[in-house]
């Protein structure tokens, strides 16, 4: 008697929490704690430089549009330091940091030291890898990274007149308790966070419905082929991947992968594309189709897995057993020199996770990109044969 082939994990796609909910009545945008940042950080290094308070800012987002914001507080605290408070406004989005006071505290250096950025009270500090942060430093992420430094930049010479600038939240060691921080190894306070400056309300039934609406759009143009993305990142490595795609074939799906490919079978699309970074892919090779944070986790465990299948030592499976999120088994898997490997194999499991959900409808292919989102390090099919 043979063994019958491994039937891959259960598919799973659990409800929303019913504090996410869709609402009755249009939801708002919001600003991340990156942009209320620049914003704050501005408008203590315009203070700083002419000596009187800020009450009104205007920063640019990643996208180059710019938006005015109005300061909660201004003050010049000598001729060396200023402060400035931006409260967060995060929409209609169920976010923790909603109406957290995004303090910025900047103080002269040395001339000819340029900027250092730093985070203050309330902001957490990294401690494990994984993140794309130096552990140690301050939990403010690459792209509110850059949208500070441009932000201080439009209101001093830093170059010549040398600048600290530290970003505080009140109260945001507290806020840090509802989420998975600590687990993450971010520690006494929230993150400063954003690739867009935007937050939309990615979290709620509102999104899943634009999700759906948005398939339906594409396959009223007569289009076959689905592009699901994660997110603007993922997006524009997928489009760099399918150049041949027109616009309205690539939809950022956020959590609801599942809820994506029910519309795209009720309405006979044939092939999806599939391109997402390692956490994300992760979950869906686990069989869980709805993604969101609190409704599932990373299984390291399955990384570990794939490690020993492609030919990883137990030393290096046990370490990504037990890494701290999926870009942490990522680049254990890249200093390895597995990841071209490990991450096909990965692919390879989200790709039939999505044929078997559409029950064969849909043919399925799945890219891995890197954390610019630009690159694509694995895929399934592999250029050669998709």
């Amino acid at each position: 008697m043979t063994d019958s082939p491994d039937p891959g994990p259960d598919l799973r796609e659990p409800d929303l929490p019913r504090t996410m909910k869709v609402r009755q009545k249009a939801l708002r945008t919001g600003w991340t704690t990156g942009t209320c940042a620049s914003a704050a950080a501005k408008a203590a290094t315009e203070a700083l430089v002419s000596g009187r308070p800020v009450e009104v800012v205007e920063v640019a987002l990643p996208s180059g549009r710019r938006i005015t914001f109005a300061t909660e507080r201004c003050d010049v605290l000598s001729a060396d330091r200023a402060e400035a408070v931006v409260v967060k406004d995060a929409g209609d989005d169920p976010d923790v940091t909603h109406g957290a006071h995004i303090t910025a505290t900047v103080t002269r250096r040395p001339r000819g030291s340029g900027l250092e950025l730093d985070g203050g009270i309330g902001v957490g500090v990294v401690t494990k890898p994984g993140l794309g942060l130096e552990p140690g430093g301050p939990a403010i992420n690459p792209v509110p990274r850059e949208m500070i430094t441009q932000a201080v930049r439009e209101a001093a010479d830093v170059d010549r007149e040398g600048l600290r600038v530290v970003i505080s939240v009140p109260e945001g060691e507290k806020m840090a308790r509802k989420t998975t921080n600590a687990k993450l190894g971010i520690l006494g306070g929230i993150s400063i966070l954003g690739t867009t400056g935007i937050v939309r309300p990615f979290s709620t039934a509102s999104w899943r419905a634009s999700v759906e609406q948005a398939v339906s759009v594409m396959a009223a143009q007569g289009e076959d082929t689905l592009v699901l993305c994660t997110g603007g990142r993922t997006e524009k490595g997928a489009m760099l991947r399918h150049p041949e795609l027109p616009d309205v074939c690539f939809v950022e799906v956020g959590d609801f992968t599942g809820a994506a490919l029910r519309r795209a079978v009720d309405h006979g699309l044939t092939r999806v594309v599939f391109v997402g970074m390692a956490g994300k892919l992760t979950k869906l090779a686990s069989g869980v189709l709805m993604t969101h944070y609190t409704r599932s986790k990373v299984s390291t465990e399955l990384l570990g897995e794939i490690t020993r299948q492609v030919g990883g030592g137990a030393e290096l499976s046990a370490q990504v057993d037990a890494a701290n999120t999926g870009r942490h088994a990522y680049e254990l898997w890249e200093g390895a020199g597995l990841l071209p490997s490990a991450g096909t194999e990965l692919c390879r499991r989200v790709a039939d996770v999505l044929t078997r959900f559409t029950e064969g409808a849909m043919t399925a292919e799945v890219a891995m990109v890197d954390f610019t989102g630009k690159n694509v390090v694995a895929a399934c099919p592999t250029e050669s044969n998709a």
